[in-house]
């Protein structure tokens, strides 16, 4: 079967429901994962992606901060939530999904790391301790080691660019969360660890940049086009080859109140 999987920062999922409807009408993902719903359960708009033609929804949110969800066309056979550095924030969701009669089950991690504040220093910034901590104990998680036939992907905002071409400039960024080298370090054992597939950078040549976020705090986000790569999808090794299509829709980022982050799509055949 062919399936598609979007996953996008929302940056309010009530304040952009608009956006999001207008996403799933024009491109019909199988499946959708949010990040930074910022909506606790009983408030998230469940009635509006089930008119769409979404039935299944599972949520792991809270109010006003982070929260993530998974929209679906497909069933759940199961969901699950894990905690990371023994905080209870609504980080992450995984769902198992059957796609076919005879294959095994498909295991949908969805995440949203931690950006970790503005001072790359453990010592006297909390948030970013709390990131370095949440990537060490990602690496760590045994779920999160995919082996042999088992079909598992990855996806969030992970708030991480880990190579020189996810950024707008790797020099001038190389003081600057999210691109530190500490975190680089830490998400790439993370990938490794899993022995994970990043399919951007199995698509796309590390020599190109690309690009899933830019800040509000440009007036005009093309100009310069000073984005980063904090998206990601992952692919356990049993579904790399099943990998057809790859894409970012930087055109989001204009469209009317955006989230600040775009959504990116990957199509298999499974």
């Amino acid at each position: 079967m062919r399936f598609t999987l979007t996953t996008w920062n929302i940056n309010s999922v009530r304040l952009r429901i608009d956006l999001v409807a207008k996403l799933l009408k024009a491109q019909r993902p199988d499946v959708l994962c949010l990040q930074e719903t910022k909506c606790p359960d009983d408030a998230f708009p469940a009635k509006r992606f089930k008119r769409l033609g979404y039935e299944h929804i599972a949520l792991n949110g809270q109010k006003g901060y982070h929260g993530v969800a998974v929209i679906s066309k497909i069933p759940f056979l199961a969901t699950d939530i894990r905690t990371f550095c023994d905080n209870v924030d609504s980080r992450h969701i995984s769902v198992s999904l059957q796609t076919g009669e005879a294959d095994p089950p498909l295991l949908l991690h969805n995440f949203y790391v931690p950006a970790g504040g503005d001072i790359p220093d453990p010592e006297v910034n909390p948030k970013f301790r709390h990131k370095l901590s949440f990537l060490d104990e990602m690496q760590a998680c045994a779920p999160l080691h995919p082996t042999g036939d088992a079909r598992h992907i990855l996806v969030g905002d992970l708030n991480v660019a880990p190579h020189e071409h996810d950024v707008w400039s790797h020099k001038q960024l190389l003081k600057v969360v999210s691109h530190t080298p500490v975190e680089c370090d830490k998400l790439l054992a993370v990938l490794r660890a899993g022995n994970w597939v990043d399919v951007a950078r199995e698509r796309i040549p590390l020599s190109e940049k690309i690009y899933t976020w830019w800040s509000y705090r440009a007036a005009d986000w093309t100009i310069g086009d000073r984005g980063r790569r904090l998206d990601h999808i992952w692919v356990s090794e049993a579904l790399k080859d099943r990998v057809t299509d790859f894409r970012i829709l930087r055109d989001a980022r204009s469209w009317e109140r955006p989230s600040d982050h775009v959504p990116v799509t990957v199509t298999m055949e499974l």
